[in-house]
This record gives structure tokens, sequence and C-alpha cells, in this order.
């Protein structure tokens, strides 16, 4: 007599999470690239770089990628290092760097070690 396997790829399992709060999130990194409507920082960059071009006056930019860069990464590591309540092996983890290298970033602004 045959046994009859189960389907198990037509059930639902409802995940309870362990803790409500918004910093007991795991952080994953995404797979695949998902449409730009689904990425509100891509959003804000796009609006903001757009923004910027629009009010340049018919001067030519120089060094953009240098200047975006500079201007994101400060708020970028304030935020990040918040989040993880001022754990840097947390925020380096988060940023997906290592801590000697958060460390330098933080040295390098200023931020507090």
């Amino acid at each position: 007599m045959a046994t009859k396997k189960k389907n198990t790829a037509d059930r639902k399992v409802a995940v309870t999470p362990k803790a409500t709060t918004p910093k007991a999130t795991t952080w994953v990194a995404p797979t695949q690239a998902a449409p730009s409507r689904d990425l509100p920082l891509r959003n804000h960059a796009e609006r903001a770089l757009s923004s910027y071009f629009a009010n340049l006056n018919g001067h030519r930019p120089a060094h953009l990628y240098d200047l975006v860069l500079r201007e994101i990464e400060e708020p970028l590591f304030r935020a990040v290092l918040d989040y993880a309540s001022g754990n840097q092996s947390q925020a380096a983890v988060i940023l997906g760097i290592n801590r000697g290298t958060l460390r330098k970033k933080l040295r390098q602004f200023g931020l507090s070690l």
C-alpha cells in the first residue's frame, strides 16, 4: 500500500514576531532588485537629484559622485548608529561594513566613538 504525501505547498503558515519593537526586525539584503516604486530611498534620491539639476541655472555639475557621497554618508551613519542604540558592532552589520571601517568613518565625521 502506497503512502500518500501531504502537499505542504498549499498551506499558509502564520508567523508571529517574537518582539513588537521595530529594532527586533532582522535586516535582510534583497536577493533581487525590486521595482523602483517599492524603494522609497531610491525615490527620495531621484527627487533630490532632479531638484538639484533643476536648480543649477545652466551650470554644469562637477564631482557629483563625491558630492552625493559626502551628503549621504554622515546622515546614514548617524541614523544607523541611532537605530542600533549606539552599538557599533550592530551598526557595522546593518551597514555591511567592517567595524574598523565604521570607527574610521565615525572619526572622519566627528561622531562620538
